[in-house]
């Protein structure tokens, strides 16, 4: 990541390049699930507080995945809302069973 990105076009083959062990991707849904979860349960019922670990449940499960499993830097750090956009991206198109051709034309073998 010594050269910045400039475009989200380019970011994405990077971002799903960056997760291209299946168990990230799923250590990764399940934070988004969980956190989408607890989001819509603080802001629907209460308490105010369960909307903050919401972000912290989604970020360590993501983070926790790329220091256990995939072994690289999130790209949350350089690139925080293309990063956060790309997560629901790719819980989406996992979750609709669209992800494989993503993965394949980011070059991600599977």
């Amino acid at each position: 990541m010594a050269d910045r990105i400039a475009t989200y076009a380019e970011f994405w083959p990077f971002y799903l390049r960056e997760h291209a062990n299946p168990r990230t991707r799923a250590i990764h849904a399940l934070g988004t699930a969980v956190g989408l979860v607890l989001l819509m349960t603080g802001l629907l019922f209460g308490p105010w507080w369960l909307m903050l670990v919401a972000v912290v449940a989604g970020y360590a499960f993501a983070w926790g995945s790329h220091m256990l499993v995939e072994r690289n830097r999130p790209a949350t750090f350089a690139y925080p809302a293309w990063s956060l956009y790309s997560d629901l991206r790719m819980a989406w198109l996992m979750a609709t069973g669209r992800l494989g051709a993503e993965l394949e034309r980011a070059g991600v073998r599977r």
